[in-house]
C-alpha cells in the first residue's frame, strides 16, 4: 500500500533569474485589456464564465430561488456581466477571478431591476450555454450540507477546476496510447491509501513494481503541473497561485 499526502500539495517554485516569468493567462489578459467584444480578453472572459457557471448557479439556488428562477438569473447575470464588461470593475487587490465573480453575482442579485431583466436576455451577447436539466440534475445530485452559500460556491469552484485538470490529464495519456495506465493509476493520485498495492497493480498492468512506482510519480508530477496551470488561468499573477491551490484543496480536507 502507498500513502503519499504530498500528491496534491503545491510545491515551492524556485525560479532562477530570467526564468519563471508569469505568462499571460486568461484572467491576467482580461485585467490588462479593454475587453471589447471580439477581443482576445473578451474571449478569455467568456471562456472563464463557461467553465465556472455552475458555482454561480449553485449560489443563486441557495438564495431560496426555484430551479427556473435560478437558471434565468444565472443566464441573465452572465449576459449582463459580459455585455457590460464587468471585468473593468475588477478589484485588483484580490486578483482572483473566483472572488470577483462571487462579489459580482452578489451585487447582481441585490439590484432592483433583476426581476424585469428576465423578460429580455442577452443584449446581443451569446449567453453561457446552460440547460435547466443539466444544472438542476447536478445540483440535486449533491449531498445536502449546511455550508454557507459562499462556502458552497468555493467548493463547486474547486470541483469544476479539478474536473478540468483531470480531463486534461486523461487526454494527455490517451494521446500517447496510455489510457488504460491512467485509468488504473489514478487511484494513487490523491495521496490516500489505495485498495491495491504497487505489486498488485504491477500484475494488473503487466509491469514490475519499480515501473509502477515511477509511473505513479510521473502521474502525480503531471497532475501538479496541470493543477498549477489551471489555477494560474484564474489569478492575476504568479504570487497568487500557490495560495489559491491551498485554499481550494483545503475545502476538501475540511
Amino acid at each position: 500500500m502507498d500513502d503519499d499526502s504530498s500528491a496534491i500539495r503545491p510545491e515551492p517554485r524556485h525560479n532562477t533569474p530570467g526564468q519563471g516569468i508569469f505568462k499571460t493567462t486568461q484572467w491576467s489578459l482580461v485585467l490588462s485589456a479593454d475587453g471589447s467584444p471580439g477581443s482576445a480578453s473578451f474571449r478569455a472572459l467568456e471562456k472563464l464564465c463557461q467553465t465556472y457557471w455552475f458555482p454561480v448557479y449553485t449560489f443563486v439556488r441557495r438564495q431560496s430561488k426555484s430551479p427556473e428562477d435560478a437558471q434565468d438569473l444565472t443566464q441573465e447575470f452572465f449576459s449582463r456581466f459580459l455585455a457590460r464588461g464587468g471585468f473593468s470593475r475588477a478589484d485588483r487587490e484580490r486578483g482572483r477571478f473566483r472572488s470577483f465573480l462571487l462579489t459580482s453575482v452578489k451585487h447582481f442579485l441585490t439590484e432592483d431591476w433583476r426581476r424585469a431583466t428576465r423578460q429580455k436576455r442577452g443584449g446581443g451577447v451569446t449567453p453561457i450555454p446552460i440547460t435547466g436539466e443539466d444544472a438542476e440534475s447536478r445540483y440535486t445530485a449533491e449531498p445536502l450540507d449546511e455550508l454557507s452559500p459562499d462556502r458552497i460556491f468555493d467548493r463547486r469552484w474547486a470541483e469544476a477546476l479539478l474536473e478540468r485538470v483531470m480531463t486534461r490529464l486523461r487526454a494527455d495519456y490517451e494521446a500517447t496510447g496510455r489510457a488504460e495506465v491512467y485509468l488504473q493509476l489514478q487511484q494513487f493520485l490523491w495521496g490516500r491509501q489505495s485498495d491495491l498495492s504497487y505489486v498488485e497493480m504491477a500484475g494488473r498492468l503487466g509491469m514490475n513494481e519499480g515501473a509502477v512506482k515511477v509511473a505513479v510519480h510521473r502521474l502525480r508530477q503531471r497532475f501538479r503541473e496541470q493543477l498549477h496551470a489551471e489555477v494560474a488561468e484564474t489569478v492575476e499573477n504568479e504570487a497568487e497561485v500557490d495560495g489559491e491551490i491551498r485554499h481550494l484543496l483545503g475545502l476538501f480536507a475540511s
